[in-house]
């Protein structure tokens, strides 16, 4: 978890921002930066040299760092896309669409009939297009060129290798890395690798990318921070996207004594997946840091690279699914009918609705959230980058 030196020499001092895995909950993860794009200065550069991201994370990832050559920029129109959600651009959710989806589904896996093809329960092409027409893949070899970028890494998770995979682009310094699954592979990054980082699994169907079908990077995603580490990073910004009172919210608003959902199981897994792996990697690198701090440095490559690296982390203080549950009705008719048995659109069913309701109500509240909370941490935010607070 530590950084360690490469090869080749790095800047002494590079920021990463790290931005979680969590659906429509990546919203609250634009309210931040809406935030950050209002404490810097007006002509800022882009003031984080590294950007790693997994799942909707990877897609705020690379909208910044296609955008990196004008930061604010591409923080008003991340603002703008995720202000205007609609689950239709994400999936289709015609009556007709969703029935053949889970025809063909249930074709697939209980009579093994197109077994050759990947199927989900939910077509999520629309988000294809979003993101082939509205992210600037042109931009990030152009922003690295320019040196107002690192490197930026989305990470997928491969059904065959069982690895973690880390896609990363940047500057060609940088070493590829292999660890007990994590593996970090240069390449050009492009739609494919979104595509497979966000697809959810048997909501979204696998991508291939080269020889391998990949879905999405929080599965098996034991170290979110690693990818940053191993790209030089030195001080890191976590935006996660949920919290401890989140689910301790969930637990009291449960009946007592009544079955589980399946809505609420598949809430858990789902939090279980995208939540407990960053906030375990948290609590293992503050570990480690206090124990770097003990190390006595004798000059040694080894006790150079062992070195603690600064953490400030901003989640919400809400709980989300109370947040989501509020704007259930929001869903489009067809995909509360087929969510309706599962126990999804009810009060107790908000974790699991929470990854799956990108509409413009629920979005727009968790960007405010965000935005709210950076501002509280504002001290620790200007601290952390390098800005001077005038009064």
């Amino acid at each position: 978890m530590t950084a360690f030196a490469s090869s080749v020499e790095q800047p002494k001092d590079m920021a990463a921002l790290v931005l979680s895995g969590g659906g429509s909950r990546g919203a609250y993860q634009v309210g931040v930066l809406s935030a950050i794009a209002d404490l810097l200065p007006n002509d800022s550069l882009n003031p984080f040299p590294i950007i790693c991201g997994t799942s909707a994370g990877a897609i705020n990832a690379l909208a910044l760092a296609g955008g990196a050559l004008h930061f604010r920029e591409a923080i008003l129109r991340l603002t703008d896309v995720w202000g205007d959600f609609s689950c239709d651009q994400v999936f289709r959710t015609e009556w007709h669409q969703l029935l053949k989806s889970a025809f063909t589904f249930g074709a697939s896996q209980f009579f093994g009939l197109n077994r050759d093809e990947p199927v989900s329960l939910l077509d999520n092409s629309p988000l294809r297009d979003l993101l082939a027409e509205r992210i600037n893949y042109n931009g990030i070899a152009a922003a690295i060129a320019r040196r107002r970028l690192h490197a930026v890494s989305i990470t997928a998770f491969g059904y065959e290798s069982g690895h973690a995979v880390s896609f990363y682009q940047g500057r060609g310094t940088i070493d590829p890395w292999m660890r007990h699954r994590r593996v970090g592979i240069p390449t050009r990054l492009n739609v494919d690798h979104l595509m497979a980082s966000s697809a959810i699994p048997l909501l979204f169907r696998p991508v291939k990318i080269h020889r391998e079908f990949f879905g999405d990077g929080a599965v098996r995603q034991q170290a979110p921070i690693s990818p940053a580490l191993h790209l030089g990073a030195s001080r890191v910004l976590v935006i996660g996207v949920s919290s401890n009172l989140a689910r301790q919210q969930a637990e009291e608003t449960r009946p007592r004594g009544e079955p589980p959902s399946l809505a609420q199981i598949v809430g858990h897994m789902l939090n279980s997946t995208f939540v407990d792996s960053l906030e375990g990697d948290i609590e293992l690198l503050d570990k480690i840091n206090r124990m770097a701090l003990l190390v006595p440095h004798s000059g040694t490559r080894e006790s150079r690279g062992f070195k603690p690296v600064d953490v400030l982390v901003i989640s919400p203080s809400k709980p989300i699914d109370v947040i989501a549950a509020r704007h259930r009705r929001e869903l489009p008719a067809s995909l509360r009918f087929f969510l309706r048995g599962s126990g999804a659109t009810r009060s107790t069913g908000g974790s699991a609705l929470s990854y799956l309701l990108f509409e413009q109500g629920f979005c727009r509240e968790l960007i405010e959230l965000g935005y709210q909370d950076a501002m509280a941490q504002q001290d620790k935010l200007m601290e952390f980058l390098g800005l001077v607070c005038k009064i």
